[in-house]
């Protein structure tokens, strides 16, 4: 199937596996590969391009205008920007507010991020909903459509592939906590957003950022009040060791917390199992009820895979009882141990971007810290 170009000047294309092509207008980059997904966020596309958690995604913006509020560098959330390419309905070089720093074009160009602008991206986000999301390449309309099909079956599928290595810090660092230090926070650094760490720093906590394979004994090594397992792209399964390091931690009686990749990796800690969904779920506009409370939760959201559930519980782990749930698809968006302190959430609670429903959760991570401090001195 071939969709028809918005206009005449479509010097661009966007090439899925499946054969079907999108037109659009190419801003001067080398060609993008990688998984094509959708984020529903109507704002925070700075935040976007920068969360790890895109790393290996060409990601489509569904909301029609992406750049009218320009780009500052507060609101980047790494070191770079970390999608494989950017497609969007319409291009804005706007500067229209007084945060902005430069231009959304000018910052795309200066990152080298390969950009299809002019695109119909409900035909294209409509396309991944009904079919799934797929590998894809942003190209010149006229590259040879063989070696374009060898290049997008060189990529490597997202199921099985380990993209927390990737983008995890190489050298540990600390981020101090603002005003008087009140213990230490270990974060494992699988793709984890400046919002993350900032929020927990606010909290009074100095945050020491290892590695994604950091060894327990690493983790342990300062005594730590908490375990934060951060969010990040790939496949839970094929990320080494991790599991390893949270069950270990954990049964030596530190709180975890983990979000996102954190949350698939916690639940396989403890015997669960993850499986692929279709398209994912990006955006920050996901109703989320949590259990206990029968409270609905508008969360913000970004990863493809998911906790599998059999009969109401998590699948292959006793010790785990799930706290919330998505109410789009039902999946499993919240775990906690029955015995140890330890707990998980699916989604985005530093909402970078989103909505802030689920800030809380920092404020309960910092409870059960207190709480085993307490314990422990008696």
């Amino acid at each position: 199937m071939v969709y028809v170009p918005l206009t005449q000047d479509a010097p661009g294309v966007l090439l899925l596996e499946d054969g079907t092509e999108f037109a659009g207008r190419l801003e001067r980059a080398e060609p993008a590969v990688g998984e094509l997904v959708f984020t529903t966020n109507m704002a925070g596309y700075q935040e976007v391009l920068t969360d790890p958690s895109f790393a290996g995604q060409i990601v489509v913006m569904t909301s029609p205008m992406i750049g009218n509020y320009g780009v500052t560098a507060s609101d980047t959330q790494s070191s770079k920007p970390w999608v494989a390419g950017f497609v969007v309905r319409e291009l804005r070089a706007s500067r229209n507010s007084w945060r902005a720093e430069a231009s959304l074009p000018d910052y795309l160009r200066s990152s080298g991020i390969a950009v299809l602008h002019g695109v119909d991206t409900r035909a294209v986000t409509r396309h991944i909903r009904s079919l799934g999301a797929m590998r894809a390449l942003i190209a010149d309309a006229d590259v040879d459509r063989d070696e374009a099909r060898e290049r997008l079956e060189a990529e490597p599928p997202m199921l099985g592939r380990d993209l927390a290595s990737v983008v995890s810090t190489v050298d540990p660092y600390w981020v101090e906590a603002s005003g008087e230090a009140v213990g230490e926070v270990v974060c494992l650094d699988l793709g984890v957003k400046r919002r993350s760490l900032d929020l927990l720093a606010d909290r009074g906590y100095r945050v020491h950022v290892l590695p994604g394979g950091a060894t327990p004994a690493e983790v342990l090594s300062s005594n730590p009040s908490g375990l934060f397992v951060s969010n990040g792209p790939g496949d839970p399964e094929a990320v080494d060791g991790v599991v390893e390091v949270i069950r270990e931690v954990a049964e030596a009686g530190v709180p975890v917390f983990g979000i996102c990749l954190g949350c698939q990796l916690v639940a396989r800690s403890f015997g669960g199992r993850t499986y692929k969904l279709p398209y994912g779920h990006r955006g920050g506009n996901h109703p989320v009820r949590h259990l206990e409370t029968g409270l609905v939760e508008i969360t913000s959201q970004n990863h493809g895979f998911a906790v599998v559930e059999e009969g109401g519980v998590v699948a292959g782990a006793p010790g785990l009882e799930i706290t919330h749930r998505n109410l789009n698809d039902g999946t499993v968006e919240g775990v906690r141990h029955r015995e140890l302190p330890v707990f998980a959430v699916q989604y985005h609670p530093e909402a970078a971007p989103g909505p802030h429903d689920s800030r809380y959760l920092f404020e309960r991570f910092v409870e059960a810290m207190a709480a085993t401090r307490a314990v422990a001195t008696g």
